[in-house]
């Protein structure tokens, strides 16, 4: 009943507030030279800025039909919203988890990096720290942004997992979108661990979504979860989950 009212009070909300179709950025190009692309939604002076990643892993690229229901908008007041179907399009276009140089971009990200293995090993880490220009390219939009709030799509294991200051965010999400929750502390190199660890008092966190490809029917329902969670960004949410944080930041 009470996720029922809050979707109706969303709806309500968004149709107050209409917003222009979401414009298409080219942030660069992958290893193999394929354009990354963002779309925005929203007003560019909004106070609270939200990412949405639908795919890092190319063979986990089930959230693209999720931002790609939210590209559209619209988008809360006080908010922007920005939306990279892929950060990976070498890796979808051969099936494979790596991007191009064989690198797993999950692990690359600075924070914690490790070296170890050999390019095309599953989690190979890369030869140095954001060695990758789809890392990079993520590093920057986020220094950019400064999201309050980053979600990262992988699959497939049907759950939303998060550590330390992205705890009490995550948690929300997860019941919005009605996914179990687990906090597991992030593995080496990878990009909510970065973000975490570089903006204190930002939320990043990720979304595993079952295998395979979404129905219609399910996308929407976590499409409608991040417009969910648009709508309580927009208020001073992050005062109340910073605080929570600090009782579980380890």
């Amino acid at each position: 009943m009470l996720r029922t009212l809050a979707a109706v009070l969303s709806v309500l909300a968004l149709a107050g507030n209409p917003q222009p179709p979401g414009q298409s950025v080219l942030l660069g190009r992958s290893a193999l030279g394929r354009p990354i692309r963002a779309v925005r939604a929203g007003d560019p002076a909004a106070p609270a800025k939200v990412l949405v990643v639908g795919c890092i892993h190319g063979d986990e690229c089930a959230g693209t039909a999720v931002t790609s229901l939210l590209a559209p908008g619209p988008v809360p007041a006080g908010v922007e919203l920005w939306l990279v179907a892929d950060l990976n399009p070498d890796g979808f276009a051969a099936g494979a988890r790596q991007n191009g140089s064989g690198v797993d971009l999950n692990r690359n990200f600075p924070s914690g990096w490790r070296r170890g293995g050999l390019a095309w090993d599953p989690e190979y880490p890369g030869p140095a720290p954001a060695s990758e220009p789809e890392t990079r390219i993520a590093m920057r939009l986020v220094r950019r942004l400064r999201p309050r709030v980053t979600i990262w799509f992988h699959q497939p294991q049907a759950l939303v997992r998060a550590w330390g200051q992205s705890v009490p965010v995550a948690r929300r999400f997860a019941r919005l979108a009605g996914l179990p929750f687990r906090r597991i502390p992030w593995l080496a190199g990878t990009a909510p661990n970065w973000q975490n660890h570089r903006f204190p008092g930002t939320s990043a966190f990720v979304v595993e979504l079952p295998p395979g490809p979404l129905s219609a029917r399910s996308a929407a329902r976590y499409a409608q979860a991040v417009r969910l969670l648009l709508g309580q960004e927009r208020v001073d949410e992050p005062a109340r989950d910073r605080q929570l944080a600090g009782q579980v930041l380890r």
